[in-house]
């Protein structure tokens, strides 16, 4: 990782205040549901987007990014690497500053439009990880 991206995802995580995670779960055991309660308890509001859960933390669930109404900081996307495609022309949609894929999660094509579309993107990286780093 270069200088440049550790600095852009360090500016992210201090800046960002609104998460919307793909693929979020009501599963306690699985990663998406730690990583998402961890981040939750750092002070970031996580916006579950499923069309599997209705709610997830007392937060309402969304079935796809374009329903939520609200300005979204950062994409994060807890889906296989064939879904990623569609997760990206919607934050294209919304108009999202940054995509955040985790661990195994990679998309090389999908990358590059997000980026052609001025979207910050974080690839195969986890984003607790990257925020207990920076504490």
């Amino acid at each position: 990782m270069s200088a440049n991206e550790v600095e852009h995802i360090t500016k992210l995580l201090k800046s960002a205040k609104v998460i919307a995670v793909v693929g979020l779960t009501d599963t306690p055991i699985r990663p998406s549901y730690g990583v998402s309660h961890y981040m939750q308890s750092q002070g970031y509001r996580i916006i579950p987007v499923n069309p599997n859960i209705t709610e997830w933390e007392g937060e309402k669930a969304y079935p796809s990014l374009l329903e939520v109404l609200e300005k979204i900081d950062i994409v994060n996307v807890f889906r296989r690497s064939d879904a990623v495609p569609e997760v990206v022309e919607q934050a294209i949609q919304i108009k999202a500053p940054a995509i955040w894929m985790q661990e195994g999660v990679v998309h090389d094509e999908a990358a590059e439009k997000a980026r052609q579309a001025g979207i910050f993107v974080v690839m195969d990286k986890c984003i607790l990880k990257e925020h207990i780093k920076r504490q």
